[in-house]
């Protein structure tokens, strides 16, 4: 069985809500803050890694 790396997504934006994605499959909905250092916050849910778009390229990525 193969386990898919979990999402990333780049935005716009430094504060940033995560459900999953999945319908009823995905998990609650939590704000998350993208902190201004790192560029990037990953949801204590689903494990997406969320970049703010000034970081692109210069976080890692799943």
């Amino acid at each position: 069985m193969v386990t898919q790396a979990p999402e990333t997504r780049i935005v716009d934006q430094w504060r940033v809500s995560c459900d999953g994605g999945e319908g009823a499959l995905g998990h609650p909905r939590v704000w998350l803050q993208i902190p201004h250092e790192t560029g990037f916050v990953e949801c204590p849910y689903c494990d997406a890694k969320i970049i703010h778009k000034d970081f692109e390229g210069k976080v890692e990525q799943a």
